[in-house]
């Protein structure tokens, strides 16, 4: 009987690396948004536009930026170009996979406002 016991619990174990293995856990890069600022486009000043652009970064295991893309638009092109220009030159941190650097994607929201 306390064989069946020890061949149970070994199986148990065994599940349980499997199942972490298989479910590997990933954290998103990201930066220092105070420390990180877009200039707001004069243009877009001038005839004062205003939005939120969603955007995604794929950091790299480095930290810095290999490809971007918008998801979701400000709805003023110029916005949209500035925030992809700034976010885009940031240093992140980068993302993890089971631990390590790794390259990730990464979510990013960007609120102009005017005061």
């Amino acid at each position: 009987m306390s064989t069946n016991k020890r061949y149970v619990s070994m199986v148990a174990a065994v599940l349980a690396l499997s199942a972490s293995a298989a479910f590997a856990a990933e954290v998103p890069a990201s930066f220092d948004a105070k420390n990180c600022k877009a200039e707001y486009p004069k243009a877009s000043l001038m005839n004062e536009e205003q939005g939120t652009v969603s955007m995604s970064f794929l950091v790299s295991a480095g930290g810095d930026v290999k490809d971007s893309k918008i998801d979701k638009s400000s709805g003023f092109k110029n916005l949209d170009k500035a925030a992809i220009k700034a976010i885009s030159a940031c240093k992140f941190k980068p993302g993890t996979k089971d631990g390590a650097a790794a390259e990730t994607w990464t979510k990013v929201d960007y609120a102009w406002k005017l005061d």
